[in-house]
């Protein structure tokens, strides 16, 4: 074999939305692809999070590929928000429907990828295989490495512990359990109304009250289905251009230039609405903290109507960070379900967990003598699924350490010092802000597009520019300085992970205006990439 020739044009890591969908469009451009899985199938996110009540937070007629008008005509969903099972089964069609599973390693792991410079190619390991590839792609998911606070005693609980994050293939029967969840982020609101029908007891461990919307769930009727996939081009093209990649009325007046009665009438209307779109009404209520407290005072006000018991729900009204700074959860019956007469909440701030004991827990003076334990403690979010694995560019320079301070990355899509590196809907990209659908589209076909120009034009390597990189970071930091976000102690900062940069990571520009930036710097010869001809 020739030694400078590598194996693959493209290695892929991951075999997720993003995965499945790099791997059709590179192999329809006649690319040779290899895409590298952790899991034992497609899905990525929705092949691990099996947790109860797992359910995406964007309509099911939107969270799906809109690549292929036959594919999306003929996939029914069942329900307006749609669960784990039916998403996996989604992803395993889709798999099935273009044959991606034959360029797919399942079960493989990548432990190390480092640019041969003498070559121009990645070297990638696995636990058992090297391979070598002119391009390497990361899939690898925003949310995809799993964070468990370092708790005194976690290795001595008797009992039977879960992450949401990494939840069995084999279902969960917590029947008669005593049955304790640690953290309300968006997993953990899902899964306790669920658990709390098993268990014998529940108690809710809460370090930091959420914001929750309604997702008034419901099946969908072939009607809606038909009436929603006649007008599916526009519906989509719009999304696209949107700000967050998912369809919403936005006003272009300001809540606090309005009467409070018709401000009020508004949220009303979106509460019964439901849904992540409830606070993008108005454009000062992620600008101004008066114009936040509208829609955050309502929301404690049906939390302090739904929750009979008046202590309970004052612990659960958010009032450290404004509504919207934290990804909005969407949930069915949460707040309703601390009125059960088997659930219970311990507020962490008053009594901190000093730690895991055989038998349950201790926190603060108490200690909770507990069947089954569930982390819903969220990620390492962003960053931590790229510097997990040990990347290393040119000069032996390591990503983790380069990204040390809070990443850095020319449009979220490429790293100065990485040559022949992309990452789908990596830090620096609208991403998590957005309907991940609409992100990874969009980044998938830009990356195919550069990789064809490339080819055709016979470049061998591009990389992004130090200086363009840098002013992008400057964009991003300066986007995001003139809203509410760094406010908050969010995943989006890295506040969750001890010892993480607080570095506000994605773009909040809107999605439609960093389509159009990405579009431009495509027209511009790939303005901000060093390419060179080999």
């Amino acid at each position: 074999m020739d030694e400078g020739r590598p194996q693959h044009d493209v290695v892929v890591i991951g075999a997720g939305f993003a995965g499945m969908y790099m791997l059709k469009t590179l192999r329809d451009q006649g690319f040779r692809v290899r895409v590298l899985e952790r899991g034992g199938d497609v899905g990525g996110t929705w092949y691990w999070n099996r947790y109860p009540g797992a359910r995406c937070d964007i309509e099911s007629l939107y969270y799906c590929y809109s690549f292929s008008d036959e594919l999306q005509q003929e996939w029914q969903w069942s329900e307006r928000y749609p669960s784990q099972p039916e998403l996996l089964r989604y992803a395993r069609h889709v798999a099935e429907r273009f044959d991606l599973r034959r360029d797919i390693s399942f079960r493989t792991e990548v432990r190390a990828a480092n640019y041969d410079e003498v070559h121009d190619h990645w070297v990638v390991r696995t636990d058992d295989a090297v391979l070598t590839a002119r391009f390497l792609i990361t899939a690898v998911g925003c949310l995809s490495a799993t964070s468990t606070p370092d708790f005194a005693g976690l290795d001595t609980f008797r009992g039977k512990a879960f992450h949401t994050g990494r939840w069995p293939h084999e279902e969960v029967d917590f029947t008669g359990e005593r049955v304790g969840v640690i953290g309300t982020g968006s997993s953990g609101i899902q899964a306790i109304p669920v658990i709390a029908e098993q268990a014998e007891h529940l108690t809710v461990f809460q370090r930091t009250a959420q914001f929750s919307i309604p997702a008034h769930n419901h099946p969908l009727s072939d009607e809606e289905q038909r009436r929603v996939k006649a007008d599916y081009a526009r519906l989509r093209a719009e999304a696209r251009m949107s700000p967050s990649g998912i369809l919403s009325e936005r006003f272009e007046v300001n809540a606090l230039d309005l009467p409070r009665e018709e401000v009020r009438a508004e949220m009303e209307r979106r509460w019964r609405i439901g849904g992540t779109t409830f606070c993008t009404a108005y454009p000062d209520t992620l600008r101004s903290l008066a114009a936040n407290e509208l829609p955050a005072e309502f929301v404690r006000e049906k939390i302090r109507a739904t929750v009979r018991d008046p202590g309970t729900a004052e612990l659960l009204c958010p009032r450290d960070h404004p509504i919207g700074t934290k990804r909005i959860c969407v949930d069915t019956d949460y707040y309703a379900t601390y009125n059960r007469s088997n659930v219970s909440l311990v507020d962490l701030r008053q009594h901190p967990i000093t730690e895991i004991t055989p038998t349950g827990l201790r926190a603060g003076e108490r200690e909770f003598e507990l069947d089954a334990i569930v982390f819903a403690t969220g990620y390492d979010a962003m960053t931590g699924p790229l510097t997990r694995i040990d990347v290393r560019g040119t000069g032996g320079r390591r990503l983790a350490d380069e990204w040390a301070a809070g990443p850095r990355t020319y449009l979220g899509l490429a790293c100065a010092g990485f040559p022949n590196l992309f990452t789908i809907t990596g830090p620096g990209s609208p991403s998590v802000l957005s309907n991940m659908i609409v992100s990874i589209e969009q980044h998938v076909e830009w990356i195919c597009a550069h990789l064809v120009h490339l080819r055709d034009n016979g470049v061998r390597r591009t990389e992004a520019q130090a200086q363009a990189q840098r002013e992008w970071g400057e964009h991003v930091n300066e986007v995001a300085a003139g809203t509410l976000y760094p406010r908050a102690a969010s995943w989006y900062m890295g506040a969750n992970v001890p010892g993480k940069p607080r570095v506000f990571m994605p773009y909040i520009g809107g999605v439609g205006a960093y389509r159009e930036i990405c579009d431009r710097v495509a027209a511009d010869g790939y303005r901000g990439f060093q390419l060179t001809a080999g």
